[in-house]
């Protein structure tokens, strides 16, 4: 079955996917030929009364709560929709930053709302992709036919508002979902036109198993890579080996081959973990020298390309040196034992500190399989049966999932208990957010022009603050 392209963006309540929520999605399907399919998607979800919004985020979209409620549906029909008719088979799921962003907050909705966090993106022929790295790599590589814009201080920056205003694109209004979705497809179009074989080679090299091809730890081999960690000097993009396997499933860890590996070589792991978890302060030292490494992840859609791309002209245009390249490879592999120095390293880090909270637990561990029996009854069941529904589950998570579930979204099917149960946790979690939210509303105050947005979050903290709250 042909695949085709679903274009999507979300507008939020804030940055945080666990705990903050999507207000807006929207999105476009189009043909493998990037062509508009049907009509766009546009929609806004209830933010259910529990949730604080970060006011800046609100500020910026427009969006407020009480527009969700008026307009929006609720979580468990977006979940639906999303399954149902947005992430069907042979879709590919396209963003800008979406891997790291937007992809986020559907798992996490999904998560909420007892669907397979994973399954939309990979099943049935099933797929995403980032044009955020892509635009990245094409700057770097082959800009040719397209104009790039540079930022107030004339550093290179791919916001895609920029991007688009640059090459004539169409976007009406930055930071509405909708828009953003227009500016991408025609973003995609424009990159596909000029300069087809990247494209079309970057799109072959979503996968995860097509990336560990060209970067993994058996045949260890330079290779071109941009990333958002390597700066608007260098157009995002530098030359990079990998030296040891990550510290995350999929992942390995890659050295940054533009500086000399010789003045970290011979350090130990705990020197070398003093500079991987420097503080800031440290960090703004101008004697400080960071270590040039990061992990890359398989599955999330990396920009790589074989050595062999970075021609001449491009060499210049980043300020590689392939002489200085080849001579800093060397001294890398001169020192063998670097690399695992450098694993240890990592892991010198604090352990990632599990939440309390079933709903930031989702990376805790999978559903047992068993328990996806009792995630399809929940989706079918109405409020009447969720009142009488109590099963098994063999995931302890599931069970105050559920309660919060019912809580938003069928208050009429939860019992005396479960609806004391889930007051106490909303006062609790709303009175430890009040404070700080209130105070940022009293500093956008002072410097916003916009009113009301600000009032209509004064009367949302009101609306849904317990008693004596407000």
């Amino acid at each position: 079955m042909a695949h085709t392209f679903f274009f999507y963006d979300l507008e939020t309540s804030g940055l945080n996917a666990r705990t903050q929520r999507i207000m807006q999605f929207a999105g476009q399907r189009t043909d493998a030929n990037l062509k508009p399919i049907g009509d766009p998607v546009n929609v806004l979800v209830k933010l259910s009364d529990d949730i604080l919004p970060e006011p800046f985020a609100i500020t910026v979209t427009g969006i407020t709560p009480q527009a969700t409620l008026a307009d929006g549906m609720s979580e468990p029909e977006f979940a639906k929709l999303l399954i149902q008719e947005i992430f069907t088979s042979s879709t590919i799921a396209v963003g800008y930053n979406n891997v790291r962003f937007d992809d986020e907050f559907v798992r996490h909705t999904l998560w909420r709302n007892f669907y397979d966090p994973y399954e939309w993106a990979w099943s049935e022929g099933r797929g995403r992709w980032d044009m955020l790295d892509v635009v990245r790599l094409t700057r770097a590589l082959r800009p040719d036919g397209i104009e790039w814009p540079v930022d107030n201080n004339g550093k290179a920056t791919n916001r895609l508002e920029l991007v688009a205003k640059a090459n004539n694109l169409l976007h009406t209004k930055a930071h509405d979902a909708l828009s953003d979705v227009e500016a991408l497809i025609a973003m995609a179009q424009l990159l596909h036109q000029k300069q087809p074989k990247l494209f079309d080679y970057m799109f072959s090299l979503r996968g995860k198993n097509e990336v560990a091809k060209l970067v993994n730890l058996n045949s260890p081999q330079p290779f071109v890579y941009s990333s958002g960690r390597y700066g608007p000097e260098h157009q995002f993009t530098t030359v990079a080996y990998p030296i040891a396997p990550g510290t995350r499933p999929n992942s390995v860890i890659v050295y940054d081959l533009r500086f000399d590996p010789t003045q970290f070589a011979s350090a130990s792991p705990q020197a070398l973990a003093s500079i991987l978890l420097a503080d800031k302060r440290t960090r703004m030292q101008d004697s400080f020298t960071p270590l040039p490494v990061k992990e890359l992840t398989y599955n999330k859609c990396p920009a790589v390309a074989p050595l062999g791309v970075l021609d001449t002209i491009s060499q210049e245009r980043l300020h590689i040196s392939m002489e200085l390249i080849q001579k800093n490879l060397q001294a890398l592999q001169q020192n063998p034992t670097f690399g695992e120095a450098v694993r240890t390293a990592y892991e010198m880090r604090e352990p990632y500190d599990k939440s309390t909270d079933v709903e930031n637990q989702l990376y805790d561990s999978f559903i047992p399989d068993k328990d996806k029996i009792y995630m399809d009854a929940v989706r079918k069941a109405s409020a009447n049966d969720l009142a009488d529904f109590h099963p098994n589950f063999i995931d302890v998570r599931m069970s105050e999932l559920l309660l919060r579930y019912k809580a938003r979204w069928f208050s009429d099917s939860l019992s005396e208990d479960e609806h004391l149960a889930w007051e106490k946790y909303r006062a609790m979690k709303i009175s430890a957010e009040l404070p700080g939210y209130l105070q940022t509303l009293t500093k956008l105050a002072e410097s916003s022009k916009d009113t009301y947005v600000l009032e209509e979050l004064q009367l949302w903290a009101e609306s849904i603050a317990p008693s004596g709250e407000d």
